[in-house]
């Protein structure tokens, strides 16, 4: 009689929730584990990486791999950009989620707990990546299918193997990458 009960309670409750909540409630992260381990990009990058990608307010920055948000908050913060981080790792997520709220950018920032293989990124206008080069690799498929023709690309340390960046800076021993989208 009592699981009745409970069976009814839940069932009512779950009822009760809007479509779009009930929705979001049932979705959960990925659930594999990161392809690399975290390692922070230093600001002195990340202030490189959006010079060089000549990033304004009229852009759209996504992060992919996106760790604590720095590379996010800084587009938003500095360039007036709207951004998206994406990571795979709640915890970076939780750190990323943080930045925002203490840099007060929740109006132009958006974290996404999801796998950057499997999330639509066509609106970006700037890719930032800090992957492995063999990530790199096979995410280029992904990014000219989905990236309109001129979105600029920035990677910090590691290139995309035979596609040969247009700009190749040093930064304090550092490298970063730059690559536009061409024209089909």
């Amino acid at each position: 009689m009592t699981s009745r009960i409970l069976a009814l309670a839940l069932t009512l409750s779950v009822a009760s929730v809007p479509p779009a909540f009930a929705q979001a409630a049932t979705q959960e992260a990925p659930t594999r584990r990161p392809d690399v381990i975290y390692v922070p990009t230093p600001e002195e990058v990340v202030e490189a990486m959006l010079q060089v990608a000549n990033v304004t307010k009229n852009d759209i920055v996504y992060d992919l791999g996106s760790g604590d948000g720095r590379i996010p908050v800084t587009a938003a913060l500095k360039y007036g950009a709207r951004a998206v981080g994406i990571d795979i790792d709640p915890q970076r997520i939780k750190e990323a989620n943080e930045n925002v709220a203490k840099n007060k950018v929740g109006d132009k920032v958006k974290i996404m707990n999801a796998d950057l293989f499997a999330t639509d990124i066509s609106e970006a206008t700037v890719v930032t990546l800090y992957l492995l080069p063999s990530l790199n690799v096979k995410l280029m498929p992904k990014l000219m299918k989905e990236l309109k023709p001129g979105t600029r690309i920035v990677s910090h340390a590691f290139d995309m193997g035979d596609w040969k960046p247009e700009k190749e800076l040093d930064v304090n021993g550092r490298k970063v990458y730059y690559w536009t989208i061409p024209k089909q």
